[in-house]
C-alpha cells in the first residue's frame, strides 16, 4: 500500500509502466558475460592434442644430437613441465613408470657394452673381463674382453638419445588426457579410437577388480595370495569382466557403432591410396630423418607423406556419420604450446647442420662434452607451456 497517499517507487531490479525502456543494440537485449563462463574459458584444459606435438616435438630435438648435456637439459624441461602442469589423475602417474623404462635403457645398454664389446676403439681400458672363445661361425662377436672408456661413453650417449625420446613420450602420456585425445580424432578414426579406449579402460578395471575381491578375502580370513588365492581370485575376476563385455557391446549397439554412411566408390579407392600413400612417405621421411645419408629427401617426403596422409583421413571422415559432444577447442594457448616444442626441434636442426660437431662430441679421443650456448637457450623454450597454461589445481572439471 501507498504511504501518506504517495504511489510506491518501483523495486530494484523491476520496471513500473511506462517507464523508458532498457536501451537494446541490433534487436537483441544486452546482458553481460557471466563470471563463471569467464572463468572457464581462462582455466580451460588445454587441448591433448597440443600437449603429444609438444612432446614429440622435444623428441625429435633429441634425436639431432647425442650431447649428453643437451639430452639432459630436454630431460630437465619435460620433467619441469610435467611437474607443474600435471593433473590430479589416475593416468598421469605414468611418467614415473617411462623414467624408470629410460634408465632400464641406459643401464642394458651399458650392461650389453660391457660384456659384449664396442666397435669403438679406445686406449683408457677400465676392466679386463675374462673372454669366452666362440666358434669360427660367431666371428665378429666377441663374449667378454677389454672394457674401454671410449666404448662406455659411445654407449652412453646413443643410450642417452633414446631413453629422452621415451622420456617425452612419459610426459605426453602424464599431461595429455587419453579419452579427450582419442575423442578429438578425425572421424576416419572413430572405431579404431572406441577400440582403444576399450583397452585403456580394460585394465584398469581389472587391477581395481583383482583389488577388491583380495580385500573382501582377507576381511574373511581366507588366503589371497600364493598360487591358491589367485586360482580363486581369477574365476571372479574373469565373470566380471565378461559380464562388462556384455554390458560394453549391448551399449555400442545401442549408440550405432559400427554403422557407415554410403561413399561413392571412387571416394573409397582415393581414400585408400592417399592413406596408404601418406604412411609410406611418412616411414620413408622419418627414415631418411634419422639417418645420414637420407638428410636430404628426409624432410620432403615427411611433409608430403603428412599431407597425403591428412587428406586421406579427412576423405575417410565422410563414411563415419557422428557428433562430438563438447569438442575440445584448439585456441591461443594450444598454438603456443605447440609454437615452442616446434621452435626447439626447429633450432636443434639448425644447429645440427651449422655446428655438427657441438651436437655430437667425439669419443675418439675421449674429451668431455661442452654445452652449447644458443641451442641450450632454444631448448629453453620448451619451458613456455609451464607459464600459459592453467595450473592443475585450478583448471576446469573436465566432462566425463
Amino acid at each position: 500500500m501507498p504511504r501518506n497517499g504517495q504511489p510506491a517507487e518501483p523495486s530494484s531490479g523491476s520496471r513500473a509502466a511506462g517507464a523508458a525502456p532498457v536501451p537494446r543494440r541490433g534487436g537483441t537485449r544486452q546482458t553481460p558475460a557471466s563470471a563463471p563462463a569467464l572463468r572457464h574459458q581462462r582455466t580451460a584444459p588445454l587441448h591433448p592434442g597440443a600437449w603429444w606435438l609438444w612432446a614429440l616435438a622435444l623428441g625429435t630435438a633429441a634425436t639431432r644430437t647425442t650431447n649428453p648435456l643437451l639430452l639432459a637439459l630436454l630431460v630437465a624441461v619435460s620433467a619441469y613441465v610435467v611437474i607443474s602442469r600435471r593433473p590430479h589423475a589416475p593416468w598421469s602417474r605414468s611418467y614415473g613408470a617411462f623414467v624408470k623404462l629410460a634408465l632400464a635403457v641406459l643401464v642394458i645398454r651399458l650392461l650389453f657394452t660391457t660384456v659384449l664389446g664396442s666397435p669403438i676403439p679406445g686406449t683408457h681400458t677400465l676392466v679386463t673381463l675374462p673372454e669366452v672363445p666362440l666358434p669360427d661361425w660367431a666371428q665378429g662377436i666377441r663374449l667378454g674382453g677389454r672394457v674401454t672408456a671410449e666404448g662406455l661413453a659411445f654407449a652412453l650417449y646413443d643410450a642417452m638419445k633414446l631413453a629422452t625420446l621415451l622420456i617425452c613420450v612419459g610426459a605426453a602420456n602424464a599431461l595429455a588426457n587419453p579419452s579427450r585425445l582419442l575423442k578429438s580424432l578425425p572421424g576416419a578414426l572413430y572405431e579404431m579410437g572406441v577400440a582403444v579406449v576399450v583397452a585403456l579402460t580394460f585394465a584398469p578395471n581389472l587391477i581395481a577388480d583383482v583389488q577388491r575381491l583380495r580385500a573382501a578375502r582377507r576381511l574373511r580370513g581366507r588366503p589371497d595370495s600364493g598360487v591358491r588365492g589367485l586360482l580363486q581370485v581369477g574365476l571372479p575376476v574373469l565373470e566380471g569382466a565378461l559380464e562388462r563385455s556384455v554390458a560394453l557391446a549391448a551399449a555400442m549397439d545401442a549408440r550405432g557403432y559400427g554403422r557407415t554412411a554410403q561413399v561413392p566408390t571412387g571416394v573409397r579407392r582415393t581414400t585408400a591410396a592417399l592413406t596408404l600413400g601418406g604412411l609410406l612417405g611418412v616411414c620413408a621421411g622419418t627414415y631418411g630423418l634419422l639417418t645420414a645419408a637420407g638428410g636430404t629427401y628426409g624432410i620432403p617426403v615427411l611433409v608430403v607423406g603428412l599431407a597425403a596422409a591428412l587428406a586421406g583421413l579427412w576423405l575417410g571422415g565422410r563414411r563415419t556419420v557422428r557428433t562430438r559432444y563438447r569438442p575440445d577447442r584448439w585456441n591461443a594457448r594450444a598454438w603456443l604450446v605447440t609454437g615452442s616444442g616446434v621452435a626447439v626441434a626447429a633450432a636443434l636442426f639448425l644447429a645440427a647442420a651449422r655446428d655438427p660437431a657441438a651436437l655430437h662430441p667425439g669419443v675418439v679421443p675421449l674429451v668431455a662434452p661442452s654445452l652449447p650456448l644458443w641451442p641450450a637457450a632454444a631448448i629453453l623454450v620448451g619451458l613456455l607451456p609451464a607459464f600459459v597454461t592453467p595450473a592443475p589445481e585450478t583448471a576446469a572439471k573436465e566432462p566425463s
